[in-house]
């Protein structure tokens, strides 16, 4: 069953499956708040690092059949999360609409740029050679950061572009990814005082 509700820039949303449920809220004109949990610890580090960064409050909550593997649960919520993103934009009138950011850590680099077109793309590139087989924290497939970036900006009907730069370490190469992404998500969400109505020459995002 899903039940979906949004009042202004907030949006919540319960999916159920056979495989998950998942509850996510979002405040877009948050402080970066957050209360996560999909039993993924290292996904959790992720989500967290993504609303501390967008400065959307999020909270999500998760479980699933991670017995048989973490797949579905990561998938579920980046699916419930982009339809969620999507609800609180609303009409997107008044947004900034692009962003833009290139975020450091350590030696990783990644570069993420944001469109709130209502038109779902992805570009995901630059990742050295393997990074897709690396089990980070015991639970969390490298290959499962394209898959995020995928569902989200299906489901959420965005564009992004993600660019890894520069890397080595597994860990800081999804993580650098995740802080991008915020960043980029948080300016093209912004209200922008001097944009009136929808910023787009066709009237509609």
């Amino acid at each position: 069953m899903t039940v979906e509700t949004a009042i202004g820039r907030t949006a919540r949303l319960e999916r159920t499956t056979s495989e998950s449920s998942v509850l996510v809220e979002v405040n877009l004109d948050g402080t970066g708040r957050s209360e996560i949990s999909t039993s993924v610890p290292f996904y959790d580090h992720m989500l967290t690092a993504l609303a501390k960064h967008s400065l959307i409050d999020l909270t999500v909550k998760a479980t699933g059949d991670t017995h048989i593997d973490v797949h579905h649960t990561v998938e579920d919520v980046a699916i419930t999360f982009g339809e969620v993103l999507r609800s609180a934009l609303g009409s997107k009138a008044g947004i900034r609409r692009f962003g833009e950011a290139t975020v450091p850590l350590d030696e990783a680099l990644a570069h993420a740029v944001v469109d709130i077109s209502g038109r779902p793309y992805l570009v995901h590139g630059g990742e050295p050679a393997g990074q897709e087989y690396h089990l980070i924290g015991g639970h969390f497939t490298g290959s499962l950061t394209r898959h995020v970036f995928e569902a989200i900006t299906l489901h959420a009907q965005i564009c992004l572009h993600m660019r890894v730069l520069g890397g080595r370490d597994p860990h800081h190469i999804v993580e650098a990814q995740f802080k991008a992404f915020a960043r980029a998500l948080r300016a093209a969400v912004e209200p922008d005082p001097r944009v009136e109505g929808i910023p787009s020459t066709k009237g509609a995002l």
